[in-house]
């Protein structure tokens, strides 16, 4: 199972193309990108929709990721899409995209143990795959970086209604006027940590085997094809990436699986993460010309690429789209510096979340 990898044009990069159902006017994808400046009530605000207008030159914009509910919540200030007013909140950022000519869809996550009691009702445990605390931090209004709390095990009959969670908000997605919607199936988040055997030690149907621990993410997305058709729904993968604690020992075959078990549902994109999050894309050997072999849609890769490796591996043709997180917060007309080779601006880490403007949408494009 080789695929052949037709090759494009030098500049193809900056070329339209087809993801799904959604066409895009180059191949730049802006990544999703936590930066927690929602509302009082989580809801998409006026500076949100100034930021991502700023950026809407990307071919597909990619939100940072947004709650499907309550418990879902894992970080300060992070949006929702589970009420009237989020869903009115993101109406006003998708119609500015789209004022500007961009696409954008939004990553839905539920972060599971990666979240902490002051979010969850009644400050129980945080839900996830086995009662496993994950060795990282989450960031709490008035205590900064902290440790997760400790999570209980989900019961088997809490994971229907998280399932239909991610339905439900892909359906609101869509009247929000997104163009799709990515599941967040990457970083030790809910629907990750129940793949990996370092957090999930079910013995029921969703643990053990790689098909019962590749379970609960392929009811998610058979459940959100059927809802809003495969052809506005992809999903993120970070096969080898050690983020939240997440650790599988032997990801190879799991996400062989994985992907096979996706690709006849027909999805517009999997983007998939190469190497660590953030970091050296050589940490961990993966074969991922493997997961593409086994994909027919179109194939998302991010994590450290450069200009020229974007340039090379579009051209290639052993990638379809190419995501850039980090530039694009410093550079919102980043598409147009990577077209003309001009120089990026750097961005402020300090000022990368919070409250305001300031490294939000202070950051100016060319004149």
């Amino acid at each position: 199972m080789t695929r052949t990898y037709t090759p494009r044009a030098p500049d193809a990069l900056f070329q339209p193309t087809q993801v799904g159902d959604i066409a895009v006017k180059n191949r730049i994808v802006m990544s999703p990108m936590t930066r927690s400046r929602a509302g009082a009530h989580l809801e998409p605000v006026a500076l949100n929709v100034e930021y991502y207008a700023q950026r809407a030159s990307a071919g597909l914009i990619i939100t940072e990721a947004t709650q499907i509910s309550v418990p879902a919540q894992g970080y300060v200030d992070t949006p929702g899409l589970f009420t009237d007013e989020q869903i009115a909140g993101w109406k006003a950022v998708t119609d500015a995209v789209h004022a500007k000519g961009g696409k954008i869809v939004v990553q839905i996550w539920h972060t599971g143990r990666m979240s902490h009691v002051s979010f969850q009702p009644g400050h129980q445990a945080p839900g996830a795959p086995s009662a496993i605390r994950a060795n990282a931090k989450v960031f709490v209004e008035g205590e900064g970086f902290t440790d997760t709390s400790s999570p209980r095990a989900l019961a088997l009959a809490e994971l229907p209604a998280i399932i239909d969670d991610f339905r439900q908000t892909c359906r609101r997605a869509i009247e929000a006027g997104f163009d799709g919607v990515e599941i967040h199936g990457a970083h030790g988040y809910l629907l990750d940590s129940f793949l990996r055997d370092g957090s999930n030690h079910r013995t029921d149907a969703y643990g053990g085997s790689i098909e019962n621990r590749a379970r609960l993410l392929l009811e998610v997305m058979g459940a959100c094809a059927m809802e809003i058709g495969a052809g506005r729904l992809g999903v993120r993968l970070s096969p080898v990436s050690p983020a939240n604690d997440s650790f599988d020992s032997d990801p190879q075959p799991l996400f062989n699986y994985i992907v096979e078990q996706l690709n006849p549902l027909g999805l517009a994109f999997i983007d998939v993460v190469e190497g660590a999050t953030g970091g050296p894309r050589d940490n961990a050997p993966f074969d991922y010309e493997a997961l593409h072999d086994r994909f027919d849609g179109t194939w998302i890769v991010n994590n450290g690429y450069t200009r020229q490796m974007a340039l090379d591996v579009i051209a290639s043709g052993k990638a379809d789209l190419v995501a850039f997180g980090r530039p694009f917060i410093a550079n919102p007309d980043l598409v147009r510096r990577l077209k003309e080779d001009l120089p990026l601006a750097e961005l402020d880490p300090a000022a990368t979340y919070g409250k305001g403007p300031e490294g939000y949408t202070t950051y100016s494009a060319l004149t």
